[in-house]
């Protein structure tokens, strides 16, 4: 299971910058069923009878297209893009898309999670010149409103694409992953006979990266979405059954701090392969809790703002700011105990920095420099929270998106805000 370690963030550890040691006796009991309050669609995600219909029906389209599927276009924004872009570069080779098929088990992916005319005009060029009869490509448009005007600009430029190379039969090469709700999204779908994939209601982007959202792409990939639901739900039942739970402890420490001056919250994982989950957690943190009213209406406008930064290449770029700047930013380091891989660090002349790391590893270096860094941050007073997952896999993945959501549920119990409006 994923551990929280608080105590650089307490003030008799980092001093006036920290939060009192009693913090807890502060957070109300129930924290997180009050948040929950067994309303929340999301949290059904990874339960059955909801957790099983989704995997059946995106088992079946893996089973349909994955054998010959080259390129998945993947058109989205926000929620409906993030999400997909973490999974895959959290769990696949960041090469995957310069591996020979054969090595990948999957197709390469791509993201359009922006209307930048560059980026789209570049990604369709690089898929029609290794696929120039789009016989290998699936397109997978996903809005949860099914109104959202920057994937319908995407679908049209993509649509004029397909029928250019296929006439009446790319019909079979799009799958739309859309709400019930009736919308010019779903009615398109449904006119042109392509196949629909549901997001429940309720279930807001931000909070769809557990649903057909994120498990297709992440399974045509060959990431194991069984897993990952697995660890979301092992997360879901050990925050449950603790109280205070995980998720409440880490949300009433980022609220506390926040209302203390602690305003920035920088989640700084010590693993490149974590990048796209540090973009997906800065929507889900600031979308969800930066709010103009209260839940009684009260303007407040509140929300702490997040920031994504990766170990080590921002101890080399934005922690000169964090020691020397304003003193308004709690950051919480990510660490990977266990990298999976690793490299031996070789004997070299003449680099006499370097000559004590011989015989060594990367892995090993990566998190002397975070234990390092944490370090030199209490030194200058400044707090800091450490999650650790024991490695990165489907399963802790789950576990982190899981532990993640939930804490925003706290948090917004805390905050005296709606955090799914």
């Amino acid at each position: 299971m994923i551990t929280l370690d608080w105590s650089r963030c307490l003030d008799d550890c980092v001093g006036p910058l920290g939060l009192p040691d009693r913090i807890l006796e502060d957070l109300p009991p129930g924290l997180l069923d009050e948040a929950i309050d067994g309303s929340q669609a999301w949290c059904d995600l990874v339960r059955d009878p909801v957790r099983r219909a989704h995997l059946d029906a995106v088992e079946t389209l893996v089973d349909h297209h994955r054998a010959g599927c080259e390129n998945l276009l993947v058109l989205g924004i926000g929620g409906s893009a993030l999400g997909t872009r973490a999974l895959h570069e959290a769990l696949c080779p960041a090469t995957w898309n310069m591996l020979p098929a054969d090595q990948r088990g999957g197709p390469r992916l791509f993201v359009l999670d922006n209307v930048d005319p560059v980026q789209v005009a570049e990604t369709l060029r690089e898929i029609r010149r290794t696929d120039p009869g789009l016989e290998h490509t699936l397109v997978n448009v996903v809005s949860r409103s099914g109104a959202t005007v920057e994937t319908a600009a995407q679908l049209l430029v993509a649509l004029d694409m397909l029928e250019g190379a296929t006439g009446s039969a790319h019909a079979g090469r799009i799958v739309v992953t859309t709400g019930g709700r009736p919308s010019p999204l779903r009615a398109m779908a449904e006119a042109a006979g392509w196949t629909i994939l549901p997001i429940p209601e309720g279930v807001g982007g931000r909070f769809s990266v557990l649903s057909p959202v994120g498990l297709l792409p992440a399974a045509l990939c060959g990431i194991d979405v069984v897993a990952l639901l697995d660890g979301a739900a092992a997360m879901d039942d050990h925050c449950r059954s603790t109280d205070p739970s995980l998720a409440a402890v880490l949300a009433i420490l980022l609220v506390e701090g926040s209302r203390r001056g602690l305003v920035n919250h920088v989640l700084m994982p010590y693993a490149s392969r974590l990048a796209a989950v540090g973009d997906w957690w800065c929507q889900l943190w600031a979308e969800s809790l930066g709010k103009r009213r209260e839940q009684g209406g009260t303007t407040v406008h509140v929300g702490p703002t997040p920031i994504r930064a990766i170990g080590v290449t921002d101890q080399h770029s934005q922690l000169q700011l964090y020691l020397d700047g304003p003193p308004d930013k709690l950051v919480i380091f990510v660490e990977i105990a266990d990298p999976g891989e690793d490299v031996v660090i070789p004997e070299g002349p003449g680099m006499p920095c370097a000559t004590p790391l011989a015989g060594s590893t990367l892995g090993t270096l990566l998190n002397a420099e975070e234990r390092a860094t944490e370090e030199v941050l209490l030194e200058a007073g400044r707090p800091s929270l450490r999650l650790t997952l024991p490695i990165l896999d489907a399963h802790r993945l789950g576990q982190f998106l899981m532990l993640w959501q939930l804490a925003t549920a706290c948090a917004g119990t805390l905050l005296g805000v709606n955090p799914f409006d």
